[in-house]
């Protein structure tokens, strides 16, 4: 009777450790499928808007504010050249300006929906704002051409909840988490090919309202990837011992795992509530999006107190951020709002030329997932690299996070600059070259910026910082249109002289990597005269406790 009553432990122990590896292995694949099908989701739809260029030329081909045009006798005089659209170009640019100026000055109230509700509810939003802009554009005609404005505005500010929901997928896979970061914006930032798509659809004999009526039905997909292979609220890092989310359907019905996780207990499934549900699933708002342990801080050392969103917003590491992104992406967005009409005058008004250099650089866009992940992996080796050195030196994880920017951010100046100074050469093979600087530079901008704003500062605030930088960063973007009318206007078409000026501005952008490293040597100075002050400290304790 010992042996068997010694046999049957071991024997449920076996069974236990199998079903334990089944799980983590099931586990696996879940995490598998939240990465591919998140990767595909922010690839095919959360930033279409940015291939406007390819939709521009089929807009025009349709007839879309045509009435604009003016004879060619009121133009130039030149009776060989087709009419004077230029109201028209500028009207097209207008909707691009409005659209991407709603993509980023709509993320600070999509960010705060996203931290205060949770993914579920950010999601449900984005879906409905995304398929309500597919479906003005698929009933749109000539006639009805204004409706052009409000769809753009719902396919930008739906797009975004898509990415802003898919980051956190990152925090799945630990040390590569700015990698995953960095590959999504850069799948955001080839999603601008759907448009390239739809032009060679079209050409092909496919209508506009059959293409954007497919992209609506598509809002089923997104629904299900919501219910089954995202969290009801946000995805911890690091994440806790057996962390699972998303429904799972049983015989008695669906269930959150997350209210199931193990090791909770029986206050695994209490109701649904903010402050209540996070501190089950995420480790509550504090540190489960990040927070205190975001940088991934030893145990024995001490962390300074996460700060306040008000005190991350008013910090200078925010500000010249902000300027960073602000003067890069007003470059980006003045390119390709203008690129259709800078093609006509170099091409000479040449349609099948300008065909050609659109769809050359809608097919370079689709390379922005190939290049984002780069820059992921300046920020996961050179942090690694600093790591090893501040396990030597007693430092965190969280100042080797930030040192790790550095070099990301003065990457991305110098490839803007790179791309700014093709931009400003007027002759139309250069673009070829214009066209893989600005993929290169745009994937690296805003991978970048995501993956900076999680590693500088508390991840409960990330959903917040990360709307408030692309809102107000929009406001800097809506001088894209008056750069246009000056372009339009005095400046005959030429471009050049606000090409120059845009060059002079962007290298303000380098102040910003400036900031980090000294921000990184302050705090380095501090931990190791905080460091300096433990064995004093501790031989005290020890004291204190023989005399005991």
């Amino acid at each position: 009777m010992d042996w068997l009553r010694k046999g049957l432990p071991q024997k449920q122990k076996g069974s236990r450790g199998q079903g334990a590896m089944e799980q983590q292995g099931a586990g696996l694949a879940k995490q598998l499928a939240t990465f591919l099908s998140g990767l595909l989701e922010c690839m095919c739809f959360a930033g279409i808007i940015f291939g406007w260029a390819s939709l521009v030329y089929v807009l025009k081909d349709m007839g879309y504010f045509e009435e604009l045009c003016e004879p060619a006798a009121n133009g130039t005089g030149n009776g060989t050249q087709g009419p004077d659209c230029r109201a028209q170009d500028e009207q097209l640019s207008l909707i691009f300006t409005i659209g991407s100026f709603m993509n980023n000055f709509m993320t600070f109230p999509t960010g705060y929906v996203f931290d205060r509700f949770g993914t579920r509810p950010a999601r449900l939003l984005g879906i409905s704002l995304y398929t309500t802009g597919t479906l003005l554009i698929a009933f749109s005609t000539a006639d009805t051409a204004l409706i052009l404005f409000p769809a753009m505005c719902l396919l930008s500010v739906g797009g975004i909840l898509f990415i802003l929901t898919n980051i956190q997928i990152g925090n799945l896979f630990g040390k590569h988490r700015s990698t995953i970061i960095t590959l999504y914006n850069g799948a955001f930032d080839s999603s601008s090919a759907v448009f390239l798509v739809i032009k060679l659809l079209y050409e092909h004999g496919l209508t506009l309202k059959v293409m954007f009526l497919f992209l609506s039905a598509c809002s089923a997909w997104h629904l299900i990837r919501t219910l089954f292979l995202m969290p009801r609220w946000h995805i911890p890092y690091p994440l806790p011992p057996g962390y699972a989310y998303g429904l799972r359907c049983q015989r008695k019905g669906c269930c959150t795992h997350e209210e199931q996780r193990p090791g909770l207990g029986d206050g695994a499934d209490k109701p649904s509530d903010l402050r209540s549900e996070p501190g089950l699933e995420d480790a509550d708002a504090s540190t489960a999006t990040l927070g205190k342990g975001e940088a991934g801080a030893g145990l024995g050392q001490e962390e300074p107190p996460a700060l306040s969103f008000r005190a991350c917003v008013f910090s200078k590491l925010f500000f010249w951020h902000l300027t960073w992104l602000s003067v890069m992406q007003l470059r980006h967005y003045l390119f390709i709002g203008t690129l259709n009409p800078m093609l006509e005058h170099l091409a000479a008004q040449d349609t099948v030329l300008v065909s050609t250099y659109t769809n050359a650089f809608a097919f370079t866009q689709l390379c922005g997932v190939l290049c984002a992940p780069w820059n992921g992996v300046i920020l996961d080796r050179h942090k690694r690299g600093k790591n090893k050195e501040g396990s030597a030196k007693g430092g965190s994880d969280s100042l080797a996070d930030l040192r790790s920017c550095v070099l990301s951010l003065t990457v991305t100046v110098l490839q803007c600059v790179a791309f700014s100074v093709c931009a400003s050469v007027p002759v139309l093979p250069v673009q070829y070259a214009t066209f893989i600087l600005q993929v290169l530079s745009r994937s690296f901008l805003y991978g970048g910026n995501a993956a900076f704003l999680a590693i500088a500062f508390p991840l409960e605030h990330f959903g917040k910082l990360y709307g408030l930088v692309m809102g107000l960063s929009a406001v800097v973007s809506l001088l894209q249109y008056p750069c246009f009318a000056l372009i339009k206007g005095p400046l005959n078409n030429d471009p050049f002289y606000v090409n120059i000026g845009l060059i002079v501005i962007i290298l303000l952008a380098f102040v910003s990597p400036l900031v980090v490293l000294r921000e990184c040597r302050c705090r380095k100075n501090e931990r190791e005269k905080h460091s300096a002050d433990l064995p004093t400290l501790d031989l005290h304790k020890a004291g204190g406790e023989s005399s005991i």
